[in-house]
């Protein structure tokens, strides 16, 4: 005799349940193809100075190159988070992974400024949408203890990958030329989104919050726990969230306290990309124009991203108790080391020291600021709230290389930019604040998402 149908709370099966072989899995191929979607972001800092000398390109041009790849990631947020909503995680990943793959490639063949503009548009748009479907599909996976926790660890690849652009760049560039080192990434990047292809699976929130394909969502829920034998018959319900609405609309990101969340999100995340981008693409010829080998400039900066990276996991065990609250922690921190460097006479051993220290906190704080991008909002806008948070932020990685050709152009002292750069993390901690007492004030805990209206 059949059993009668169950409602599963799919919720609570996640939220109850510790890390399995089936997160693991999930958790190394959103690693994997993030390692490659920061080493595709950022051989363009250290291919730069190969690219000036053999193309002829002015700082101001090479401002435009940087820029251009992040007003494509701009674009390719709002409308990549927008198909993840709409069409699924799994299958947007795995197009956008195939995309800038190929692009990436593509690259190695480009001869002209204007051909360098047009590929790190179309590259920007492929890998502006990988990064909050990543978290947004890990997000929906693992318990709300854990969510910080697991979005920085996939971010250590993105820092992995951009602290591996420097030395396979100093490794290739100068005997292969810097097109080896694109075609190198975006092959490699090819072979990681064969894997996902195989093996990522879709979000059983986002299945549930749309209300389809009930044999797909009863098979994902038994591989993630096969005690629970879920079958397609069963109602599966998310006992966390109210009934959303099936279409996503702007205003659904300013709802209730994220009115107040949303804005400072992406102000926070404004002011941090604009660091990161300021540093990570102009860093390496700022050493050396400070008179610091090639070498050394690639070197140090990889360094620094990678320093960058371990502070953020550091900090996200407080993030996952303590939400945005600590996430001001590092940019409080990084705002007067800054200033020290641009302000005060120093050493070059002692420069050298203190803007590896600052530009690593710079970069601890920007994965705190990201780790807690989608965690607001709830499974039905949370690839677009991640998304459009991620997309408003390229306005200051717009804005950072293109500062940054400015000040680099305008003759004041080079170490000045670390002055400048101190800004940035001041809006950040402000920002992360006005976050934590928002959320403080709702008396619901740091971490809980936000409930859709339903009309």
């Amino acid at each position: 005799m059949s059993q009668a149908p169950r409602t599963i709370d799919v919720a609570r099966i996640i939220d109850q349940r510790g890390l399995g072989p089936f997160h693991y899995r999930l958790i190394v191929l959103s690693w994997l193809i993030t390692v490659f979607d920061g080493f595709d972001m950022m051989m363009i800092s250290f291919t730069a100075p190969y690219m000036r000398d053999e193309l002829g390109l002015s700082k101001p041009m090479l401002g435009n190159v940087f820029s251009s790849g992040l007003f494509g990631m701009m674009v390719g947020g709002f409308v990549l988070a927008y198909i993840g909503d709409r069409y699924g995680r799994r299958l947007t990943i795995t197009l956008a992974a195939m995309a800038f793959g190929l692009l990436t490639a593509a690259t190695a063949m480009a001869h002209s400024y204007e051909a360098l503009l047009l590929l790190r548009f179309l590259d920007g748009c492929a890998i502006g949408g990988m990064l909050p479907l990543a978290w947004a599909l890990n997000i929906e996976y693992v318990p709300v203890r854990l969510r910080a926790t697991v979005v920085t660890v996939i971010m250590m690849g993105y820092s992995l990958g951009t602290a591996m652009a420097g030395p396979v760049t100093v490794w290739l560039a100068p005997g292969f030329g810097w097109r080896a080192v694109f075609l190198c990434g975006g092959l490699a990047t090819l072979v990681i989104a064969a894997g996902l292809l195989a093996w990522l699976p879709e979000s059983v929130r986002f299945l549930v919050a749309r209300g389809g394909n009930a044999p797909l969502l009863a098979a994902t829920l038994n591989r993630l726990d096969p005690a629970l034998e879920a079958r397609m018959q069963d109602r599966f319900v998310l006992g966390d969230e109210a009934q959303a609405p099936r279409h996503f609309t702007l205003p659904q990101l300013f709802e209730g306290d994220l009115r107040w969340i949303t804005p400072l999100l992406w102000l926070g995340y404004i002011a941090s990309t604009l660091a990161v981008y300021f540093k990570a693409n102009w860093g390496p010829i700022v050493y050396e124009d400070l008179h610091f080998p090639r070498a050394t400039a690639a070197y140090v900066s990889s360094f620094s991203g990678l320093l960058g990276a371990v502070l953020g996991l550091a900090l996200m065990r407080y993030t996952d108790r303590k939400g945005a609250l600590a996430v001001a922690f590092f940019p409080a921190l990084a705002a007067p080391a800054l200033l020290l460097i641009g302000l005060a006479p120093v050493g070059r051993d002692t420069f050298l020291i203190l803007s590896v220290l600052s530009t690593s906190l710079v970069g601890g704080a920007h994965f705190g600021i990201l780790s807690i991008a989608g965690i607001y909002y709830a499974t039905a806008i949370r690839a677009n709230g991640a998304g459009w948070a991620t997309s408003i932020a390229k306005i200051g990685g717009i804005a950072g290389p293109l500062i940054g050709g400015w000040v680099l152009s305008s003759g004041l002292p080079i170490v000045k930019s670390f002055a400048i750069l101190a800004i940035c993390p001041i809006v950040l901690a402000l920002c992360a604040l006005g976050i934590a007492v928002t959320v403080r004030r709702r008396g619901d805990g740091a971490r809980a998402p936000l409930p859709v209206p339903a009309s």
